[in-house]
């Protein structure tokens, strides 16, 4: 009994439990609820930009041949486009199929002044300028806003430079390594404190949006959940079958980040941690270290089959027939889209409002309908997301004979 007490998932089970309940019966709670999370995830981002630096500089500092740097960047470049326009595809096919916006009265449910800050951040936004915001004007600044796509930029030169030294760059090699365990012992201390993020997470979610705002849109979530279920359990699965390892062993080894991800509703709550889990489930950590932080920009798969699932939902709600030309404009305006808004706050309303704006068919006006429910699905696009990103890790692994099937079949026991 006390091993199981002991357990990170069954703590953080127990909290999201707790959370849900508080929530529910004391809303007023959840303005200290938020602060408990917020809390909780900034200790993690404290420590997301140098162990990602520390990480990607180590591994390419160490992987001796920068071809094979390029290679692992540009097959996980390739894989992270196809399997995101899977995602994309699936997330249109469903939303035709089940028809979530039909029936749908929008009349009560739009507030338009809500939206306001998202129409303005996505007018803001120019997505020709996307790659040139990669790289940084001060490193300096790009670690203190935790800038991922800056830093893993400038780690991949740092490394290079480190790489070029030989055995002149040894004592800074040395040092930086040391320098990565202390912040990877730092990390294991704050995941100690998961359970107490998760549960100020799930009880501002319930106190503050409550159990009937879900109501109206049950339809809507029962089609995004199930789509994403879908896509884990057949897509990624038989991603799995081809690259021959277990979906099911993976899934139960992350289980504690998957009920964390859930309670805090952020995979970046998770993405130190991740990383080691990576590393100790077989992949080479300099594959990790690549793979990894890129794909919290670009692989994010549960965001995708959110933002195309909205986009034909709405079509649904406003009761516009979308043609299978403008259904594809829209794929490939979200392919784009979709990239440009990594690492904004709120992008995913960034990215539907710029995405509407730019077909000129769905009033922009109709995203408001999304707002009330949209905490409650971050949950399934963050753990998706999450899910997505450590299968790509093992895959590109594979594929550069970096995966060690020792540390599998331990990990796996």
């Amino acid at each position: 009994m006390k091993k199981l007490f002991s357990n990170l998932t069954f703590q953080v089970i127990a909290a999201i439990i707790a959370g849900a309940l508080t929530g529910f019966l004391f809303p007023s709670f959840a303005a200290t609820a938020k602060l408990i999370s917020t809390s909780f995830i900034n200790l993690i981002n404290m420590l997301i930009a140098p162990i990602i630096f520390l990480t990607i500089v180590l591994g390419i500092a160490n992987m001796g041949d920068m071809k094979k740097v390029g290679r692992v960047g540009g097959k996980a470049l390739l894989y992270f486009e196809l399997i995101t326009t899977f995602a994309l595809l699936i997330g249109i096919i469903v939303a035709n199929v089940i028809k979530p916006g039909n029936g749908f009265k929008p009349s009560a449910s739009i507030d338009v002044s809500k939206i306001a800050v998202y129409q303005e951040k996505a007018a803001e936004m120019k997505w020709g300028e996307f790659i040139t915001h990669i790289i940084p004007h001060n490193i300096i600044e790009s670690f203190a806003s935790g800038d991922i796509l800056q830093i893993l930029f400038f780690a991949i030169l740092f490394g290079y430079g480190l790489n070029k030294m030989a055995g002149e760059g040894s004592s800074i090699l040395r040092g930086l390594d040391k320098l990565s365990k202390v912040f990877f012992n730092i990390m294991k201390v704050v995941m100690r404190l998961a359970p107490i993020g998760a549960f100020g997470g799930m009880a501002f979610t319930v106190g503050t949006y409550g159990i009937s705002a879900l109501l109206p849109m049950v339809k809507l979530m029962a089609c995004v959940y199930i789509t994403m279920i879908l896509f884990i359990f057949v897509v990624l699965n038989a991603i799995c079958r081809i690259y021959k390892f277990s979906l099911w062993r993976y899934l139960k080894f992350i289980r504690a980040e998957i009920l964390i991800v859930l309670g805090t509703s952020s995979s970046e709550s998770v993405l130190p941690s991740m990383m080691l889990k990576m590393e100790q489930f077989g992949c080479a950590k300099p594959v990790v270290g690549l793979v990894i932080p890129t794909g919290y920009s670009f692989n994010l798969d549960g965001t995708t089959i959110y933002l195309s699932m909205s986009v034909i939902f709405l079509a649904q709600v406003f009761h516009i027939d979308l043609s299978l030309a403008q259904q594809l404009t829209i794929i490939g305006i979200l392919m784009v889209t979709s990239k440009g808004a990594a690492g904004v706050t709120g992008s995913g309303f960034i990215v539907l409002s710029s995405t509407l704006a730019a077909i000129k068919v769905i009033p922009v006006e109709g995203i408001a309908i999304l707002l009330g429910v949209d905490r409650f699905m971050s949950e399934a696009r963050a753990i998706t997301n999450m899910i997505g990103n450590g299968i790509a890790s093992v895959v590109i692994a594979k594929s550069e004979k970096e995966f060690d099937e020792a540390k599998y079949l331990k990990a796996i026991e």
